[in-house]
This record gives structure tokens, sequence and C-alpha cells, in this order.
């Protein structure tokens, strides 16, 4: 199992990250959430990972606090959840959003996510709420994000450029194209980065 990677910055393209170490890239998918968090591309950076091995693939999934790892898991164990939209829903809310949402048997929020229908609402609140109990009683840890030099900004960036990759990640994350278009446009404003387009769509989606 891999449990945590520590290395080199390479590419940030929501919501997949390269990181280096020792000069292996590993590419690794990350909810938004933890996403937010990570330093320039360039720079140190170290992330807890879960190691998922299929027929056809082997994926490696990041997070920035040990927490939100371990939602993942118990999110993965739910009938009907796989990898893809445990991200997804750790993308459209934090770890305490979502365990809130869970002990209160707020099915409305669960809704808002895509993939999330209410019958899959109400089967996640049934099968997590006694699971994640323990879970409320702990304290959301940051992972410490390691010092390093910030690699220039790059003032060609358009404003297309923006709106796409804000689209492309949430395409990835389980909309569909024109919902997601129409969440990008809503929200944009001009000078924001494309992370903070798709932290204000996702926001606006709840």
């Amino acid at each position: 199992m891999i449990g945590r990677i520590q290395g080199t910055l390479l590419e940030k393209q929501p919501p997949e990250v390269l990181i280096d170490v020792g000069g292996v890239g590993y590419e690794i998918q990350m909810p938004m959430t933890s996403f937010y968090q990570l330093p320039s591309v360039g720079e140190q950076v170290a992330v807890y990972t879960h190691f998922v091995v299929r027929e056809d693939a082997q994926l490696l999934f990041g997070f920035a606090e040990k927490l939100e790892r371990s939602l993942f898991r118990e999110l993965i164990k739910a009938n009907g959840v796989g990898p893809k939209l445990g991200l997804t829903i750790l993308s459209g809310m934090s770890a305490s959003q979502f365990l809130t949402s869970v002990q209160q048997e707020d099915v409305s929020a669960l809704v808002s996510l895509p993939g999330i229908g209410k019958k899959t609402a109400e089967r996640l609140v049934v099968e997590l709420k006694d699971r994640l109990a323990k879970f409320s009683r702990q304290q959301e840890t940051s992972l410490p994000v390691l010092p390093g030099q910030e690699a220039p900004s790059d003032a060609r960036v358009t404003v297309n450029d923006v709106k796409e990759e804000a689209l492309s990640a949430l395409v990835a994350l389980g909309y569909k194209p024109a919902q997601a278009s129409k969440m990008v446009n809503s929200v944009y404003k001009e000078g924001m980065e494309s992370e903070n387009v798709i932290r204000e769509a996702l926001k606006a989606a709840i």
C-alpha cells in the first residue's frame, strides 16, 4: 500500500496532479478540497494516498488530510460508490461538511452533488451514519506543505484557458458538459484563476 508521497509538484490539472519522487512521476487524482491546498508548481509537497488496483488500471488518490482519506475509504465501501464518485463527493463538500450532512441526515445536501440521486443519498446516510460517528469527534489535521520556491506565473493564460480548465475539471468530477459550462460562466469574474472558478462553481452547486 502506498500511504504517502512526497516530492516536487510538476503539474496541476484538476483533479489530477503529477508529483516527481526521485525521478519517478506519480499521477494522483485528488478531491478539489485537497487540490485547493496545493502549493505552486515546482514546490515540494506531500500528500496522503490511497492505492486502487483494478483489472484495467492502477490508480492513486491523494488527500491533504488523513481524515479526508479515511472518509474516502469508508465511502468506497458503501454500496454503489466507487472511487470516482467518492472523489466527486469530497470535491463538492469538505470532510466536515460531509460528516455533518450524514449525521444530520441532510439528504438534500448530498443530492446536490453529481451522480447522487435521492435513493443513493438515503442509502449513504443509512450505511454510513454509525460508521462515521467516530470521525465526528476527530479534529481535521492539515497536512504540512513543505517549503519551496514558487514557480513563476504565466501571463499568457487567457480567459478561455481558465474556463476550459475549470470546465474539464467539473466534467471529470461527474458534471455534464452543458451543466458544467453553465456553472463556470455563472461564477467567472475577470482575473479569476481556474481553481477559484472551480471552487465557486462547486459552492454554488450545493
